[in-house]
């Protein structure tokens, strides 16, 4: 397998990206700050074992054939019942024990020059981790200009019904992978309404709004500000609507680092996006020797709503035969 695994470098003389063909990973992601001094932004590792061996709390992966959890590793399709590996008791979370994290993807074109992109392509057969039919998947980063990169996911299920939400699950820290925690960084998302989880972190059902309590983003704020007033950090589901739209996605988020003024405004055509603050990571030894702790870095995970196969009044992730699911993330960096 290890012979299988490498790591590809996107460079197009101002950003430089590293992403394996193990979970479509982005290990490493090297932008600008406002003196134009590079740092590695997304949280790792060097090599691709630690990945392989399970050290990596989803750290820039690809995560399907559904995002987030499935309440009890349960849903129902046309008639049929499907159960699902229980790896985050009590739910099923993110495809299973072997999700597309953790698969090997084909590369299917790898192009160099002032556009340099790499596309991935992976078939996940009928009854893997439980969920039903082949479904051919693939997925394009490219360095669309000297400061975007763009992700394009598409799904197409070959011969059943089945629920697809793919999500890329880059922890971000701004100020570099090595600079502690994020909670300085500010952000804004543009949702007006998320939505609330039971103990278990499954979403109720309910649709609620932001105003008045510390979920509110819909204004530029710090990460830090009210963190301890949602247990043990954000990891919550935002519902996106209500800011412009360009290329036919919608504005999801801006995060912004205040110490070397690094920018990341955040586009996608998903409905949802998670945010999540690194909560579960603890001690992780990283990148050159780099220690991550509690809210190291923080995710922004467009998606399609969680649980959303047991929620009817949540849009649908259910995608037919021969229909196409497509997921587009763009990724802009500045400084300001």
């Amino acid at each position: 397998m290890a012979d299988q695994l490498q790591i590809y470098e996107l460079n197009n003389g101002t950003v430089v990206v590293k992403i394996t063909n193990y979970g479509c990973t982005i290990t490493s992601l090297s932008v600008p700050d406002k003196n134009g001094k590079l740092a590695d932004v997304v949280l790792g590792f060097d090599t691709v074992e630690p990945y392989v061996k399970g050290a990596s709390p989803y750290f820039g992966c690809i995560v399907g054939r559904v995002a987030n959890r499935i309440k009890n590793g349960k849903f129902t399709l046309n008639g049929t019942g499907y159960s699902l590996p229980i790896n985050k008791p009590p739910n099923s979370l993110h495809g299973g024990f072997k999700g597309f994290d953790k698969r090997i993807w084909e590369v299917a074109e790898y192009k160099k020059g002032d556009k340099p992109s790499i596309t991935f392509k992976y078939r996940s057969s009928d009854g893997e981790e439980g969920y039903p039919g082949d479904v051919s998947v693939t997925a394009t980063y490219t360095l669309t200009s000297s400061m975007t990169m763009k992700l394009d996911m598409e799904a197409v299920p070959e011969n059943k019904a089945t629920p697809i939400n793919l999500a890329q699950h880059t922890y971000w820290n701004l100020a570099g992978h090595n600079s502690g925690n994020i909670l300085d960084h500010t952000i804004q998302i543009w949702a007006s309404e998320m939505t609330p989880v039971d103990e278990n972190t499954v979403p109720t059902g309910e649709i609620k709004p932001v105003k008045g309590t510390p979920f509110d983003f819909t204004a530029e704020k710090k990460v830090g500000l009210q963190v301890h007033e949602v247990g043990l950090g954000y990891d919550h589901n935002y519902v996106l609507g209500g800011g412009e739209e360009k290329l036919g996605l919608k504005r999801a988020a801006k995060l912004k680092d205040p110490s070397s003024s690094r920018v990341l405004n955040l586009w996608t055509n998903a409905p949802g996006m998670q945010f999540y603050t690194g909560n579960y990571v603890n001690g992780v030894v990283g990148k050159g020797g780099a220690v991550y702790n509690k809210h190291a870095g923080l995710c922004l995970e467009t998606q399609g709503f969680p649980n959303a196969i047991n929620q009817s009044n949540f849009p649908s992730v259910v995608v037919q035969p021969g229909s196409k699911y497509q997921h587009t993330m763009l990724f802009e960096f500045s400084v300001e």
